[in-house]
């Protein structure tokens, strides 16, 4: 098994805020978010980019599902829905950043400014308003 940043995570040897997890995919916060609520949806399966997934369409279903209940679970008026293959990906393992967006926010392009959470509790209240619009 590979031993990358998201794998560990997936086989429970490092903690995360967890938004969901079933047999084909896990959801968790992103630790530098772009906004408050940025989750990144990562296959079970370790591969490194999409064109090494072999089944595509559950782990997309799982994207648009996250996706749907970013929007309900924050009240935010939409998401920026994004994935990096190789150039500019941080950790090489196949991931999807899923981010609340609102009119006005403040992101334009592709520069993402970050953000943080001011505890671990906020992260966990914004993990759980998500889960919940699942």
């Amino acid at each position: 098994m590979s031993t990358d940043l998201f794998c560990e995570i997936i086989a429970g040897e490092r903690s995360a805020h967890l938004v969901s997890s079933d047999d084909v995919a896990l959801a968790f916060l992103d630790i530098r978010p772009v906004f408050k609520g940025h989750v990144l949806v990562v296959p079970r399966v370790h591969v490194e980019t999409l064109t090494d997934l072999a089944d595509v369409g559950p782990f997309f279903e799982r994207v648009q599902a996250m996706a749907r209940a970013v929007e309900q679970g924050l009240e935010a008026g939409g998401t920026f829905v994004a994935m990096n293959n190789r150039v500019s990906q941080s950790v090489a393992h196949l991931h999807v950043h899923v981010v609340p967006r609102n009119k006005k926010d403040g992101l334009r392009g592709f520069f993402w400014p970050r953000t943080s959470y001011d505890s671990a509790d906020e992260a966990a209240s914004y993990a759980a308003r998500i889960a919940k619009a699942l």
